[in-house]
């Protein structure tokens, strides 16, 4: 049993409120979630010659003390593209010039404990194990600014407790997807996907999930195309949510099993998993409120 929750914010000037408006709902889905939590947000995109990347420091011995200047200083100095870091905790955003895998790469080669969380031009990924409550003050949550968001809270069912196992995962640029349920068919879908050159770093069925849509995106499908195939793919009970830097997306299986709520306004879309982290929303008594439907695709344009 696990907790999503998502958030679109329909009108620019509310983006300031986006973290705000979000704590609530991810420490609303605590019991569904106590182990560990995590967000990825949505942006503006930086310029078409920049990317950036969130990397987690909390596997190194210094965890939260990693020293992130000298790892900006040493990229610069071998690659010079530039970088610059937005450090909190044990994360940091690393933007940089140029294309994203040969600073990647060093990222790794230099301190091969740093955890890559996602990669991009408008994504930001925070997660970590501890309470809702505790990610959301350690990362300071409610200072979050965006168009769009992604959050989990976990209750481990079939891997372990660790960082790299929390929600959201990503593959690829700018995707990212949380998930409640439970997957029957991960390895198969790993052993489909490995041969075309896909890697995993995790035994998690949601990674499985994950780099499937993010390959058939790269194949050349939209999203409803990548959706669909998952229906016919993946095997299992699940509530997706799914974000890109223009869209959120949310699908739950043919029997729809997991839970999950969604409540749209002129000003916003919000999802969850139950309402009670909804209720708190501006003006959600004139909001439309709906269960979605199984096997249906439902997409919100930033």
């Amino acid at each position: 049993m696990c907790g999503i929750v998502g958030l679109l914010l329909k009108k620019p000037q509310l983006r300031s409120q986006l973290g705000e408006l979000m704590v609530p709902m991810l420490i609303g889905m605590t019991e569904r979630g106590p182990d560990s939590a995590g967000l990825a947000v949505f942006g503006d995109p930086l310029p078409d010659s920049q990317r950036k990347i969130s990397v987690y420091s909390g596997l190194t011995e210094a965890a939260a003390s990693y020293d992130w200047a000298a790892l900006v200083g040493a990229l610069n100095e071998t690659l010079d593209v530039g970088a610059k870091a937005q450090v909190k905790g044990n994360h940091a955003v690393i933007t940089f010039e140029g294309e994203a895998a040969p600073v990647k790469a060093f990222v790794k080669q230099h301190t091969p404990l740093l955890h890559i969380l996602s990669t991009g031009r408008s994504i930001d990924l925070y997660k970590d194990i501890g309470t809702p409550a505790e990610v959301a003050q350690r990362y300071r949550f409610g200072q979050l600014s965006g168009s769009h968001l992604v959050g989990h809270t976990r209750m481990a069912t079939e891997s372990a407790v660790t960082p790299d196992r929390a929600h959201p995962f990503t593959a690829g640029e700018d995707f990212c997807l949380v998930h409640n349920g439970s997957l029957s068919n991960p390895y198969g879908v790993r052993r489909m996907l490995e041969p075309r050159g896909i890697t995993f770093e995790t035994d998690n069925d949601t990674e499985a999930a994950c780099r499937f849509l993010e390959w058939r995106l790269r194949e050349g499908d939209d999203l409803h195309a990548a959706l669909q195939k998952g229906f016919e793919a993946l095997d299992g009970f699940f509530t997706f949510l799914m974000g890109t830097s223009t869209e959120l997306a949310l699908i739950r299986d043919p029997f729809a099993c997991k839970p999950a709520v969604v409540a749209e306004t002129d000003d916003y879309v919000a999802i969850a998993s139950e309402f009670r982290s909804l209720a708190h929303l501006p003006d959600v008594k004139h909001a439309k409120v709906f269960e979605p439907a199984p096997e249906e695709m439902y997409v919100w344009k930033a």
